[in-house]
């Protein structure tokens, strides 16, 4: 039996074809694209298929009919004798750069246009701008072909949020944008079709602006699955894999399926649209057999915690159901606007878990554990300073003290977590910075060991519970720890576990307000 090849990291479809690798087939979606419209544009995360997607689309332009043997669109244009004519593509790839220095994207589109002047004979030693060089390139290559010429764009924003710490260069950039794809506009007559994609859609850039037509399909439900994985697709494709990864974690089908769907599943980019897995994820936990935050540790970009930090934004909000947005706030990011949930959504950290037709507004939150546990360690020690693994406060030292019965080792981690808590001038330091802590704490827990938080305002009562160990924590602010005890017992609060087996333990914390460290710490 021929082994079955996963396509991790490959990006070419004629490679995935040729090489036979495992392709899921999203082939529908494109016939429905090229036959009914010109210009779009198509919001996803990082690593979840853009890039797959504008291979295939180059594969069909250019009439590569062969590499579409047995697949959906090749049944959908057997009637049509226009279908697989071949056009000429200019294809943008704007992944491969680094747009850190002033002049980089002039640099990367100067290459670019090098290769396709040389190819339609535009050559010239005039000095003209990029755009005027990019309109005869256009002109060339439909003149020459007789053919309208497609524009495929992946990951136009790179050079964008790449240099999202430098605001000159941003609109720097933004101004190079504005000169050279203005030629879609101009010579719309020479241009057959435009696939645009990014991670985000920046509002006030003019590639969107002046392509009047341009549909943004982003929250479509008609293509609310182009990109990613679906439950059945994932059951056709790849259940072989399902049954070796179930196989080496020592799982059943149905608990590695239930695991996966923890894991990797959830996104949702239309109310109605069906949830898709993280492709990324899925196909390494298929390589690797084994789960782990695949998607998550290619990367979270610094300013996207250190605004979070900055803009004092609770991180209680992401799991309480109290994150709110508009379609139209979901769709355009302005790199100049406060609010910071947009930007979230559009790279893949929060998706649509519930809508209000009557208010049009979505619910968002995480949409599954790698992105919530992963995302939650990123901001750990923008709001806890120093929780390292060499310094001894992390989660894991947690944990293990909590499996353990270590009382006096949980209470060195959480004197030093919040000693560390970075100094803030706000009108209640505890609210924001306090809170904060704990909730990431007591939510990073909550992976390892079964954990149950509830949050008031200024205190959080927490149960934490081990195989043989059941902890009890009740934090008071400006008052002692004995009256936390006296919480627990006036609440009772220990009855549910009065017939466990397991060692339980009732603690009481408390914090002061002025001095921002905790002062006592009591367990019966």
């Amino acid at each position: 039996m021929e082994e079955r090849k996963l396509p991790v990291g490959i990006q070419s479809f004629d490679q995935i074809v040729q090489d036979k690798y495992i392709f899921v087939d999203k082939t529908e979606y494109i016939y429905k694209l090229v036959h009914t419209g010109k210009p779009y544009f198509l919001s996803r995360p990082r690593r979840f298929g853009k890039s797959l997607l504008l291979s295939t689309m180059k594969a069909y332009w250019e009439g590569k009919k062969d590499l579409f043997r047995g697949l959906t669109i090749e049944r959908l244009e057997q009637d049509d004798p226009k279908a697989w004519q071949t056009h000429p593509v200019l294809y943008f790839d704007f992944n491969g750069n680094d747009y850190q220095g002033k002049g980089s994207l002039e640099s990367a589109l100067n290459a670019q246009l090098l290769s396709w002047e040389e190819q339609f004979h535009t050559l010239t030693e005039a000095k003209i701008s990029l755009g005027d060089r990019f309109k005869r390139v256009l002109r060339a290559a439909a003149e020459q072909t007789g053919k309208g010429c497609v524009v495929l764009v992946d990951e136009y924003d790179k050079p964008l949020l790449e240099t999202m710490g430098n605001r000159e260069l941003v609109e720097h950039n933004k101004s190079v944008f504005k000169g050279f794809f203005s030629a879609l506009k101009s010579e719309d007559a020479y241009i057959r079709f435009i696939f645009i994609t990014g991670v985000t859609k920046f509002s006030k850039v003019s590639i969107f602006s002046d392509l009047n037509q341009l549909r943004d399909i982003s929250m479509s439900m008609d293509y609310a699955e182009i990109c990613g994985i679906t439950e059945q697709e994932m059951h056709d494709a790849f259940m072989p894999e399902i049954d070796a990864l179930a196989e080496e974690q020592d799982m059943s089908r149905s608990e590695c399926l239930k695991k996966l769907k923890k894991e990797y599943d959830g996104y949702h980019f239309h109310q109605k649209g069906e949830g898709v897995y993280n492709p990324y994820s899925l196909l390494c936990a298929f390589a690797d057999r084994e789960f782990d935050a695949y998607w998550f540790e290619t990367g979270t970009p610094t300013f996207l915690v250190e605004r979070l930090k900055k803009l004092q934004f609770d991180p209680r909000r992401f799991t309480n159901n109290s994150i709110f947005a508009t379609k139209s706030e979901l769709k355009d990011y302005r790199d100049d606007n406060p609010d910071i949930i947009p930007l979230l959504y559009q790279t893949g950290y929060l998706t649509i878990s519930e809508y209000d037709a009557k208010k049009s507004a979505y619910t968002l939150g995480f949409p599954n554990e790698e992105v919530e546990y992963g995302f939650l360690k990123s901001l750990f020690p923008v709001y806890a300073g120093n929780v390292g693994a060499t310094s001894g406060n992390d989660i894991l030292t947690l944990v293990k003290y909590t499996e353990e019965g270590e009382v006096e080792g949980l209470r060195r981690v959480f004197t030093a977590l919040f000693a560390g808590i970075p100094y803030t001038t706000t009108e209640d330091p505890f609210e924001h910075d306090f809170q904060s802590v704990f909730y990431i704490t007591f939510t990073l827990l909550g992976q390892y060991v079964e954990c149950e938080q509830h949050t008031y305002t200024g205190r959080i009562d927490c149960v934490l519970k081990t195989n043989r160990f059941i902890y009890i924590f009740e934090f008071k602010r400006d008052d002692s720890a004995d009256a936390a005890l006296k919480q627990i017992e006036d609440m009772h609060y220990a009855d549910p576990y009065t017939a466990d087996s397991r060692k339980l333990y009732k603690i009481g914390v408390s914090f002061s307000s002025e001095t921002r460290q905790m002062t006592e710490w009591k367990v019966e």
